[in-house]
């Protein structure tokens, strides 16, 4: 299973180097894939019918690590792509969060767009470790 960040902008400094550092922990865990849009029309024509598309939204479901673990599982076990959608500075257009499939939230905090992706691959980072029963507390 394939999981795409789909994110409005670019990551600079100093987020990109954390991108970096969970983007090399997940190669042996889970396929992650970045892919940076300029702006909210780009990310609607970018959005794949074929995935099950996950919009990273306040409103959306909050999960513990654990959680998260299931939630990876149980996308795992579908044999779908997923792609998460990440807004920019405003969040995600109406248009966009009408037509997913699923929300999910980081939390009841608000997140720079950029910090936001790091919580994401880190949570998608820590799922991977509990569902291959490796410690994950480091």
């Amino acid at each position: 299973m394939k999981i795409t960040v789909l994110a409005v902008g670019r990551i600079r400094p100093p987020f990109d180097e954390a991108e970096g550092h969970y983007m090399k922990m997940l190669r042996t865990k889970q396929s992650v894939e970045v892919v940076e849009v300029k702006d909210d029309a780009a990310l609607i024509r970018r959005l794949d019918p074929e995935s099950h598309v996950v919009a990273l939204d306040l409103a959306g479901k909050q999960m513990d690590s654990e959680g998260w673990a299931r939630w990876l599982d149980g996308s795992r076990h579908a044999g779908r792509k997923v792609t998460l959608l990440i807004g920019g500075p405003g969040g995600l257009p109406p248009e966009v969060t009408e037509k997913v499939n699923q929300k999910l939230s980081l939390g009841l905090q608000t997140l720079a767009h950029q910090l936001a992706r790091i919580v994401l691959l880190e949570q998608i980072f820590r799922a991977s470790k509990i569902l291959a029963g490796e410690k994950y507390h480091l």
